[in-house]
Parts: structure tokens; sequence; C-alpha cells
């Protein structure tokens, strides 16, 4: 993405899985906010960790002063292994966050596909550490089963999702979360990858991380 990208081969549960790292530009001395984890949308469809809408996450979190680690699932790149629907793509996500963020500020981001495979691995990692910011794009409510989220990070979490999204229809993300009463950010108009409203969605992110909760 820039000149602080480091390519990186991390150990996971059933071989080696292909990463990204993007450092913040800071300071002389000064350190990172924390480690911002970010896993992109289905394999089966194309996703990556180059996806367009997760390079726009990583670009937010950097501004914001996180490193930014983006990795491919299992059967996706260099990664080792193959698909499968979530279970193992939760393990492997574990993998990333105790390889870059055994400890300190942790962050988590998903699109799609990665927004559900977020919720299973937020479920593993809630009772051991704490979160300090989660984002959810175009979550993937209406093909899989996104987990339910712990009330006391409902003010550390941003759902957005694209009015016109044709992949994953908004109602299906407000049935989600809806008994959560869990507040859903529509972008209008919005389409599933954001066609065009990508910066808006860039400014939606910042604006978030940047609020002192």
């Amino acid at each position: 993405m820039n000149a602080q990208t480091e390519r990186l081969l991390l150990d996971g549960p059933v071989g080696t899985i292909e990463a990204l790292s993007d450092a913040p530009q800071l300071a002389a001395g000064a350190a990172p906010r924390g480690v911002a984890v970010i896993a992109h949308p289905h394999p089966l469809f194309g996703g990556t960790m180059d996806n367009k809408v997760v390079q726009t996450l990583a670009r937010a979190f950097v501004q914001c002063g996180w490193r930014a680690v983006r990795f491919n699932f299992r059967g996706v790149g260099a990664t080792a292994g193959a698909h499968d629907e979530g279970r193992g793509e939760a393990q492997d996500l574990l993998a990333v966050v105790q390889q870059c963020a055994p400890e300190g500020p942790l962050a988590l981001a998903g699109f799609s596909f990665g927004s559900f495979v977020m919720s299973q691995a937020l479920l593993s990692l809630w009772p051991q550490r704490q979160i300090e910011k989660l984002v959810f794009v175009g979550t993937a409510a209406s093909r899989f089963q996104v987990a339910t989220l712990p009330p006391e990070v409902h003010e550390r979490t941003l759902v957005v999702h694209g009015e016109h999204d044709d992949t994953v229809p908004l109602s299906s993300v407000m049935d989600w979360a809806r008994p959560q009463v869990l507040p859903v950010t529509v972008i209008p108009g919005g389409s599933h990858f954001f066609h065009g409203q990508l910066p808006l969605l860039k400014n939606l992110v910042v604006r978030h991380l940047s609020s002192p909760v």
C-alpha cells in the first residue's frame, strides 16, 4: 500500500498464512495506537486481502495511527489450506491476532464474509482481552450466522451497509442488529462494494476510530 507496507508469512493452523502489515507514519519515538486485524470477503467469490474495501479499511486505520494487518484466508494466495466455510477461517484470524497482536490495544474489522468470520473470532477473544474498536462492513448476515455481539462492545462498534446492497440485503443486517439494538450506518445508494463511495466509507471509519470510546 505504501513504503510502510511489510509482507508477512505467519504460522497458521493448517500451514502458512500470507499477510500484509501497513504501518502508520509516526513521529520519532512514537508507538502505533494498536494493531488492527482486517478480514477479507468470501474466498470462493474472489475475496482477497487486496480487495478495495479491505484496503480502504487499512488506510483508515493507518491514518488514525494503527498498524493494519490484512491477511489471506486459507486457500487464498500463498495461504495454505482449503476453504472451510468460516470455521477454519476464524482460527486463521485468531492465529494472526496471536502473532501480530499478542498484547496491547486490538481492533478488528471485516468486510462481507470477513465480518461473519470476525464475529466468530470475537466470541473467542472477548473473554480474554478487550477489543478497542470493531468495524463491520457489508456484513454477510443473509448468508451466514453472524454472532450476536457482547453488549459491552456495542459502543466500540461501527456497522456500515449500503442501501442498495444486492449481495447482502440491508433488511438482513437490520434483522441481525435489531434484537441487539445495535445501530447501523446506511450509505444512501451504496452497493455491496461501495463503488464510487470508498472515500465516504473511509471517512466514516476514521470518524469512528477518532471517537474517544
